[in-house]
């Protein structure tokens, strides 16, 4: 029987996020006043039950009174979930550009990120502090992406930087495709609705005002981390690779590696986040293990370890997932010295607390699902793993740990991988085990090229030895993605079906710890819902023919699509761009089902003068590419 007594605070962050989410899908179904004063009684309330419940005359209704605060008390707490989501949401505010109805001229805004380098531009992030629409400049609030050809600007704007815009933004478009990526809700939950494409004569620069001056100190140790790491670092893709690896800037990786990356299940090592601080975390520990002897060693190996972790964000920039993880970890570092008046679920659950109380919107950011499945499943599911099995050899014993981490990881966030990415790497345990050890080398010696490059004959020597570990990690992940079926991709299933995976296991893993045969029962059922599901979704979405229409800016693009197979009329560039391909078209045709994609044959079309006649299951459909296009009379 499961016991939620010592677990207080588990039950109050699933209370917060069920208020989270219930204010993400539903904002608008209680307005801020009532809410606020529902929040504000059941505080109330719960203050009133508490005297009473320590009231002597009050003792026999002890029982009733600890479920009735209990019961007021996870209200309020989801009460406050949904009113911090509406106290984030910027549109919320008057004078949002959202919510303007005059068109602005004239913009005035400050840079509020470092540049992301794209192919043909630069990406940044912009706060609106003030706009002209008519004669006179007004206060207004608002996040804006900007987009900079670098034919135009060579050098992006730093972080902090003033700037005039001319022209009014425009809103962020939703998706134009069925299936496509919805960008524009992903940035909605950044509390961006804006973006603007901006010319050379089109922008001024008038000065520097940071927003965050720790935010901005932190962009430039990192610019100048990033340097340091590349200056000991010969090949384009090794310094990519650990930038991406030590300081998580992966503007320098390519399509291919990424590609090879995905298909093995190791993009995890790509951005840091939890990994690379759990290794940064166990190399503090391990370095101040002998102060566990003292009275307060514990204490201050916490504090210690505390600041290390906050160092190393401060290194990467503050990103939002190192910021997560460092403060999940911090938790962890905390608890430590307490560990008889705790426990980790605890601590995962307030480190979780903390941050969606500064940030709600991040519930919705995959990066935190998955980041805290993977650790309650490596917290939970791992020491089952591990105890089946007790090798008699040391090193088969680390193997042993290795893979029955990334067993565990790979269980507890399945689901949201099918559900996100439509795809399964087969070969994950043996990727894993290879890269995991390989991260662990490449951070470490990232840090130590950090720590003693300014001694160069030092920095030469590790810049060497790192460059060498990136290639051969690099030749092992490509050789990995080589092996047949290393990848199962188009992977379809719905937001019910994945919540139908995470329940079954649940069930499988209560089964386990309670052997109580109810748990075969739902176990079973939740499977047989699965598979109803899954069928219902091939009869309605697989097994039909469909004729789609794509809008892909600059190019044509149809589909005619019959049980599975599709086949793909579009012009010769839109053909060669995989990048187009996979954002556009792709997302449908896994819905589809679509196992082969064939172009277009000639016996199913005719070419005239400005146009295409194409019949397909007794459909004609006319594809008029030129204004002076011309049909024979007898069509």
């Amino acid at each position: 029987m499961v016991r939620w007594i010592p677990y207080a605070f588990v039950r109050i962050s699933l209370f917060f996020m069920l208020g989270i989410w219930a204010a993400v899908y539903y904002p608008g179904i209680v307005d801020l006043v009532y809410i606020t004063i529902g929040f504000i009684s059941l505080i109330a309330i719960y203050g009133l039950i508490t005297v009473c419940f320590w009231q002597k005359r009050f003792k026999i209704f002890g029982p009733q009174l600890k479920f009735a605060a209990g019961l007021v008390g996870l209200s309020a707490v989801f009460i406050g979930g949904f009113i911090n989501v509406l106290m984030c949401t910027d549109t919320r505010k008057d004078d949002h550009l959202i919510n303007l109805e005059e068109p602005i001229r004239f913009s005035k805004v400050v840079i509020t990120s470092g540049a992301v380098e794209k192919t043909n531009s630069w990406k940044l992030e912009a706060e609106v502090q003030t706009i002209r629409t008519g004669n006179d400049w007004r206060n207004a609030e608002g996040k804006i992406l900007l987009y900079l050809p670098k034919k135009d600007f060579p050098d992006a704007y730093a972080y902090g930087d003033v700037l005039i815009l001319k022209r009014a933004p425009q809103r962020i478009a939703p998706p134009a495709n069925p299936e496509e990526f919805d960008y524009q809700r992903f940035m909605s939950f950044k509390n961006f609705y804006h973006q603007q494409f901006v010319r050379k004569e089109e922008v001024k620069k008038i000065g520097s005002q940071p927003s965050s001056w720790i935010d901005y100190y932190a962009l430039i140790c990192r610019t100048w981390a990033d340097n340091a790491l590349k200056k000991n670092i010969s090949g384009q893709r090794e310094q990519g690779l650990v930038s991406a690896l030590v300081l998580g800037v992966t503007d320098g990786l390519d399509n291919e590696l990424l590609s090879a990356y995905k298909a093995t299940g190791t993009m995890h090592i790509l951005a840091v986040s939890g990994l690379h601080v759990a290794i940064v975390y166990g190399l503090v520990l391990l370095l101040l293990r002998p102060l566990n002897k003292l009275k307060y060693g514990p204490w201050v190996i916490a504090v210690v370890s505390i600041l290390a972790l906050w160092t190393y964000a401060f290194i990467t920039g503050l990103s939002p997932s190192v910021l997560r993880a460092v403060t999940m970890f911090s938790f962890v570092a905390l608890a430590k010295p307490t560990r008889q008046r705790t426990n980790i679920y605890n601590t995962l659950a307030a480190s979780a607390f903390c941050i969606l109380l500064y940030d709600p919107y991040l519930l919705m950011s995959v990066g935190f699902q998955l980041s805290y499945l993977a650790v309650l499943g490596i917290v939970y599911i791992q020491p089952l793993l591990y105890n089946l099995w007790e090798p008699s050899h040391r090193w088969i014993d680390e193997i042993w740990k290795i893979s029955s981490v990334s067993i565990a990881a790979q269980l507890a966030t399945f689901s949201l991988g099918l559900f996100y990415f439509h795809q399964f790497p087969n070969y994950f345990l043996l990727s894993n085990l290879i890269v995991i050890p390989a991260s662990f080398v490449v951070l470490i010696l990232g840090l130590a090229v950090l720590a003693l490059g300014f001694i160069q004959p030092v920095g030469i020597a590790l810049g060497f030895i790192l460059e060498w570990v990136i290639k051969i990690l690099n030749i092992v992940v490509f050789a990995i993605e080589d092996i047949p079926f290393s990848l199962i991709e188009n992977l379809y299933i719905t937001a019910f079906q994945c919540w139908l995976l995470i329940g079954i296991l649940i069930a499988i893993l209560l089964l386990i710890e309670t052997r109580k045969f109810k748990w075969v029962i739902t176990t079973a059922s939740l499977i047989i819902v699965f598979s109803f599901v899954q069928w219902y979704h091939f009869q309605s979405d697989v097994n039909i023919q469909k004729i789609t229409v794509y809008n892909v800016p600059g190019h044509s693009a149809m589909e005619f699509t019959d049980c599975g197979q599709t086949y793909f009329v579009a012009d010769s560039a839109l053909t060669a761009d995989t990048g187009k391909i996979g954002f556009h078209i792709l997302p449908h045709r896994v819905k589809l089902g679509v196992f082969n994609a064939v172009n277009f044959t000639d016996d199913l079309q005719r070419t005239f003068n400005g146009c295409r006649l194409m019949t397909w299951k007794g459909k004609s459909v006319l594809q008029v590419y030129d204004p002076s296009y011309s049909l024979p009379d007898y069509i």
